[in-house]
């Protein structure tokens, strides 16, 4: 069962949801790993209910025993995740404060919007993670699109920053005829990252429109590769 919580420190206000697994106890030893989700474009708002219509948080709503502790939380109506980074950085720090949190096992990883998201925030936050997995994101979309998702036009600058994920552990996933954000755009992400010597790992969904994200928090193999990174 995941709680509802809401994080308000300064200028930063979140709401999300919190899942501790039925065999968490507050003074662990060894600490616990943690998943960090954000969700799409259509889950934005005040109903925090929403949060649990894809992806991690619908996994574990009815699971007692998931291996991580999670955290989803809600970006507001009129933003996005890429302009949330500070706010989701500061509520990463307040979990870890409040909870035992092993800081070399933070995952990330999020949906179309969330998958974007996930990008900018390992870009930000190079050192934090011990491993990513974006599904149907990307870092530059085309122009149509990119307005609508407010995706930042500075993508040489998003590029260069992936020089500093070389060393992180990716495992990007895409549907071949995504509409939304086209598979082509996160190949560029990958074949950009690698060709910094990063060893990113890209899915392809063939026959597959946006939602690649259905099939791939389905697939334990993700959350077992997750289990299988930590910073060293």
């Amino acid at each position: 069962m995941q709680n509802e919580l809401t994080f308000h420190v300064k200028d930063y206000k979140l709401n999300y949801l919190l899942y501790l697994p039925d065999s968490f106890q507050q003074n662990d030893s060894p600490k616990w790993p943690l998943i960090l989700f954000l969700h799409g474009a259509g889950e934005r708002g005040e109903n925090i209910e929403l949060v649990k219509k894809h992806g991690v948080p619908k996994i574990v709503e009815n699971q007692e025993e998931f291996p991580f502790i999670t955290v989803s939380p809600q970006c507001p109506a009129d933003s996005y995740w890429s302009s949330e980074l500070e706010s989701l950085s500061a509520l990463l720090d307040e979990i870890v404060e409040k909870y035992p949190i092993d800081p070399a096992r933070i995952y990330l990883t999020g949906l179309s919007m969330g998958g974007i998201g996930a990008w900018h925030l390992a870009i930000a936050n190079p050192k934090r993670f011990a491993a990513i997995a974006p599904v149907c994101g990307a870092l530059s979309i085309p122009e149509a699109r990119r307005e609508e998702l407010q995706i930042t036009n500075n993508t040489d600058q998003l590029s260069e920053g992936l020089k500093r994920l070389k060393d992180l552990p990716v495992w990007a996933f895409h549907g071949e005829q995504d509409d939304i954000v086209p598979m082509e755009e996160a190949l560029k992400v990958i074949q950009t990252l690698n060709k910094h010597g990063g060893s990113a790992k890209f899915t392809v969904y063939k026959g597959v429109g946006h939602d690649s994200w259905t099939e791939t928090y389905e697939n334990e193999q993700l959350f077992k590769w997750f289990q299988n990174q930590q910073i060293k």
